[in-house]
């Protein structure tokens, strides 16, 4: 896999500096002049160092205040404990005592789960104002409780976007009696808000102006109709909703100005009623309402002065009525346009404020669940209205349209696949430049969802590409080198998604991407497996590039990676590692990767045991490494001293109804391996025999050729050759030889089934007893029959039966052209690569993120010795006319100039004394036709070499 979703050179780049911007206007660099020499930071004014301590988060706050005492002092400055955002790192009760002497004026604090939330009461914040929290599954009653019992100037309390399951209208009555200021409350995902509870907000809570109780299963209805402070409501998402009864009471709110009831099933009477009855309401949100949406004949009608918001109305427009002073240019901007308008409105200000913050909750929520019908508003609305949204002044509204970005334009999840047109969309809106600037936000939430977002969108190679025009790779490598294991999280996921195909490779190395993705996996190498397997995914993408595959050894990448795989046990990361390792060892033939992960302490143990993973992507991809490093001599047997052989043929045994990809690499690694006479061996006493045989009858091109080689490489052995026979391998390489659609298959099919039949095996058959040795040789005549009659039929198809009598040297010219199989030329001892020469890479994926289906790798075939072209030499003189005509065929491939190894084959041949025996053949009376053309070919050949210089 190569790209997930949460899923190529341009020169002339410089590494570029994150800028922190202090706010959307200024960034911190303004902040300084330039100068020509060093600065005595220890100098700099009170006030100025202070403003660059609001840059940062607390724990880099508290390592900047260590460097001095006069920093230390100013570091604890109470106005820069007015908030807290803890989100991002783990606070438990020991954290939270140790932060508590700066947190006496503390006014605000985000935090994330029930750890972080228990430990709130710790902080000794006593004059805490705000509390937001998010995944809150498990925070209970108690705590809740306990919060609010030691907070009770408490303003604000948000709970959410994910579901409080395990909060009660319990909770709700202890807020109400303990947090009499309370102006906002937003609660998602609770059960059941009574009556009761509701009716102790509305006594205690007489400033309570915006309520919330959003994904509720049961929220009585008639209660809220008692809180007549509110302004405004929302309810998003809640069932059970008696909108007859609603429409009634609440249109007698005195003060009900915005009505949030999107993805209900709220329906068209209700909606008119609401509308046309309720005196203060201006705003009506009604998002994804399938009973409202399902109704062809609703019209909103005239309600001057109201809006309503909905899948099907044009939502720009109908928020420019909002400003009277807005033109028809502004309404895709209205969200920037107001917070920048001279004109000051507290109410309107109060109501744009809520709407953004309802609308990104919504559109957020509709981009996780995805329902059918809404092509044409993301593309039409719902794109530009989250582009808009990030320009707000809420934090928490810019990071909520960020990730609605990052999962509205995912289509399949595990494939990392996006639509099309809504990344199209985003990138028309100025997406691109807008989460690259909010990526460069000091915040540490803000780089993270940015950076997500910007992971997912490039999947799409468009915008991949206008991400690296405006700089995105630069920014992407400064926030993987984050000390917030959510930034570099998810920019290390979009430089995995960047580094597919070879487009921004180059500039993802010149960035220092690699170096930073190398100390990422050190950095956080106990941590979760996201983080984890986003810098292994995109190593392995960087890997399957010869240049960035030196860098990325050159960085300490080899033991990251194999650290991972050894030690760590998730499956994604352990699929990763395995993967890049193999990138790392296919260029065996360009540098010294493929040794160096072979010597690479307990490297090749590691691989060993993830073949025997119970997650098949973790097994396809070590069998895929142990594949390509077989291709080196010391790596070949320290991989079966490790256990390789029989593991792997344990692993060809189980996979009879797995993928093609781990079939074919499990038989690829077994043909690596049998290149060894001890392997070759090992493989055959093993059992490895009986399982290549029936992946030789796969229904998959790439099966055939990996299956087929290594039944070919074993079959040089008499003993295994004789196993093949036994174990029904004769008919599976017939039937191959014959029907696949691959020549490369065919051709070492037929090349196996010579081997077996060219009288070697027969004395090895004939031990035993002399009934034994009477019921073998029966059983080997009927099959040499079928294997040379077989044979003799491949070969014939690449002859001219008009032609093969001639000696012209423009017929001979034909008989090559017509004979050559390609990919023959590419047989040696070499890594394997795509047919392109270079490893492969994947993408990283979508959302969370997950990964796409792996290319299929087309391998580089070897021939192992120079006793296999000894061996072809020999049949030449075999009295079969048809092992005759393969052998001088098999000696063809080998030779024709322009093979990749023809050079070294030709020398191969000279120092056996091939031409005296190749002469004889092609003058030979009685030899087949096709036999003495092929001879005369391959004679050709070796002239040809002896006048060129070798290939290397």
């Amino acid at each position: 896999m190569s790209r997930r979703v949460r899923r190529r050179v341009a020169k002339g780049f410089k590494e570029d500096k994150l800028v922190l911007p202090i706010s959307d206007e200024t960034e911190v660099r303004d902040l300084f002049p330039k100068f020509n020499e060093d600065v005595d930071w220890t100098r700099l004014p009170f006030d100025t160092v202070i403003q660059l301590f609001t840059c940062l988060n607390y724990r880099d706050r508290a390592n900047l205040s260590s460097t001095c005492k006069n920093w230390r002092q100013l570091g604890a400055s109470p106005c820069l404990w007015n908030s807290l955002d803890l989100r991002a790192h783990k606070c438990d009760v020991s954290m939270a005592i140790s932060l508590s002497s700066r947190c006496v004026n503390l006014k605000t604090i985000r935090f994330r789960g029930a750890e972080s939330a228990d430990a709130i009461i710790h902080l000794e914040a006593r004059y805490l104002k705000e509390i937001s929290g998010d995944y809150c599954r498990k925070i209970t009653d108690a705590t809740i409780s306990v919060i609010v019992a030691r907070h009770r100037d408490l303003e604000i309390l948000q709970l959410g976007p994910d579901f409080c399951e395990r909060i009660t209208g319990d909770a709700v009555k202890a807020i109400a009696h303990c947090c009499p200021k309370l102006r906002k409350l937003r609660l998602s995902g609770i059960r059941d808000v009574s009556a009761e509870a509701i009716n102790a907000l509305a006594k205690h809570c007489s400033n309570l102006s915006d309520l919330g109780f959003l994904d509720c299963l049961n929220v009585d209805d008639v209660a809220l109709g008692n809180v007549v402070s509110v302004r405004f409501l929302s309810i998003a998402g809640t069932s059970n909703m008696k909108w007859g009864v609603i429409s009634h009471l609440w249109q007698k709110l005195p003060n009900l100005t915005a009505l949030d009831v999107s993805r209900t099933d709220i329906g068209p009477a209700a909606i008119s009623r609401l509308l046309s009855a309720s005196p203060s309401l201006k705003i009506l949100c009604a998002l994804n309402c399938s009973v409202l949406e399902e109704d062809k004949s609703f019209s909103v009608g005239k309600n001057k002065g109201k809006v309503l918001l909905a899948t099907f109305t044009d939502i720009f427009e109908g928020l420019a009525t909002l400003f009277a002073d807005t033109s028809n240019e502004q309404e895709e901007n209205v969200f920037s346009y107001r917070k920048n308008s001279k004109t000051k409105d507290k109410t309107l200000d109060e109501l744009v404020t809520w709407l953004e913050w309802i609308l990104s909750h919504t559109l957020l929520r509709l981009a996780e669940n995805n329902p059918h019908g809404l092509d044409n508003f993301w593309v039409k609305q719902g794109a530009p209205l989250l582009l808009s949204l990030i320009n707000s002044s809420q934090d928490d509204v810019k990071e909520r349209a960020a990730t609605g970005l990052a999962t509205f334009v995912v289509i399949d999840d595990e494939n990392a696949s996006i639509d099309p047109q809504r990344a199209e969309a985003v990138m028309k809106g100025g997406g691109i430049r807008l989460l690259l600037n909010l990526a460069k936000s000091w915040r540490d939430g803000l780089q993270s969802e940015a950076a997500k977002a910007i992971a997912n969108l490039s999947v799409n190679t468009s915008v991949a590409k206008a991400v690296a025009e405006e700089g995105g790779i630069n920014i992407l490598a400064e926030l993987a080198r984050s000390m917030n294991r959510l930034v570099a999280e998810e920019a290390a996921g979009g430089l995995w998604n960047l580094s597919v195909g070879e487009e921004h490779k180059g500039a993802i190395a010149e960035a220092g991407g690699v170096k930073a993705l190398v100390d990422l996996i050190f950095k956080w190498s106990t941590a979760g497996d996201g983080v984890l397997e986003r810098a292994a995914g995109a190593l392995a993408n960087l890997a399957a590039d010869d240049k960035c595959s030196m860098g990325v050894a050159l960085a300490g990448g080899v033991h990251a990676l194999v650290m991972l795989a050894r030690n760590c046990k998730f499956e994604g990361v352990q699929e990763q590692a395995a993967r890049a390792l193999a990138n790392l060892a296919a260029h065996g033939d360009s540098n010294s990767n493929n040794a160096a992960v072979g010597q690479e302490d307990g490297a090749l143990e590691a691989l060993v045991q993830l073949t025997k993973s119970p997650h098949e992507g973790v097994r396809q991809e070590a069998a895929g490494a142990l594949w390509n490093l077989s291709f080196d001599d010391r790596n070949r047997e320290a991989i079966a001293v490790a256990g390789g052989v029989e593991a792997l043929v344990a692993l060809a045994q189980s996979c009879a109804n797995a993928s093609p990809g781990l079939q074919e690499r499990a038989a690829g690694a077994l043909w690596g391996l049998s290149v060894s006479e001890a392997n070759s061996i090992a493989i055959g006493r093993e059992g490895g025999v009986a399982p290549l045989i029936s992946l030789a009858r796969s229904e998959a091109e790439d099966v055939h050729e990996t299956a087929a080689g290594a039944l070919w490489n074993l079959a040089f052995n008499p003993g295994n050759a004789l196993r093949i026979v036994e174990e029904g391998g004769v008919p599976a390489l017939v039937q191959l030889c014959s029907s696949s659609a691959s020549k490369m298959a065919c051709f070492m099919s037929a090349l196996a089934l010579a081997y077996m039949f060219d009288g070697r095996m027969d004395e090895f058959a004939l031990i035993g007893s002399t009934n034994e040795s009477t019921s073998k040789s029966a059983s080997l005549d009927g099959a040499r029959k079928l294997a040379l009659r077989q044979v003799e039929t491949f070969v014939l198809s690449f002859s001219d039966a008009n032609a093969v009598a001639s000696s012209n040297p423009s017929t001979l010219s034909q008989i090559t052209e017509k004979a050559r199989i390609q990919e023959a030329g590419h047989l040696r001892c070499s890594p394997m690569l795509s047919s392109s020469g270079q490893a492969l890479d994947i993408n990283y994926g979508l959302g969370r993120p997950r990964p796409m289906k792996l290319l299929m790798w087309q391998m580089i075939w070897m021939l192992t010795r120079g006793a296999e072209i000894g061996r072809f030499i020999t049949m030449l003189r075999n009295p079969s006319s048809t092992l005759k005509s393969c052998a001088a065929f098999a000696l063809l491939q080998f030779t024709v100039p322009g093979g990749r190894h023809a050079a070294h084959h030709a020398n191969l041949m000279k120092s056996t004394g091939a031409a005296r025996v190749l002469r004889a053949a092609a003058a030979a009376s009685q030899a087949p036709p096709g036999a003495r053309a092929f001879a005369r070919i391959v004679l050709r050949n070796l002239e040809h070499h002896n006048t060129d210089p070798p290939l290397a």
